[in-house]
């Protein structure tokens, strides 16, 4: 999504959270953010789900955690074969998910 589309959707936002805010949101508003944020959440964790699959195939190959590889990836401590490459991508967007997800459901996650 292009930067001004994404202010727009922000724009629209502000407005549904300013009827929220002063008693204004109708029960239909109310359900239909309770349904679209669990979407999201259905769809962020089912994300999750393929990328831990992902991370362990490459957990078992190296026999390590991934949190220890991207550790010695960060601090220069591996070489920069693409699987590394791939490797830390994938706990970068793994990271990402985990960040969307205590957005979503205003939990923290392990």
């Amino acid at each position: 999504m292009a930067l001004a589309s994404n202010q727009i959707v922000a724009d629209r936002l502000e407005r549904l959270a300013h009827l929220l805010r002063t008693g204004q949101a109708s029960d239909l508003m109310s359900r239909t953010l309770d349904k679209l944020i669990a979407h999201e959440t259905e769809v962020s964790q089912a994300q999750l789900r393929q990328l831990q699959t992902d991370l362990a195939q490459f957990e078992n190959v190296y026999g390590m955690t991934s949190d220890e590889f991207f550790r010695r990836y960060q601090a220069g401590l591996t070489d920069d074969r693409m699987e590394f490459v791939e490797w830390a991508s994938l706990v970068q967007m793994s990271l990402r998910l985990r960040e969307r997800m205590e957005v979503l459901t205003g939990v923290e996650e392990p």
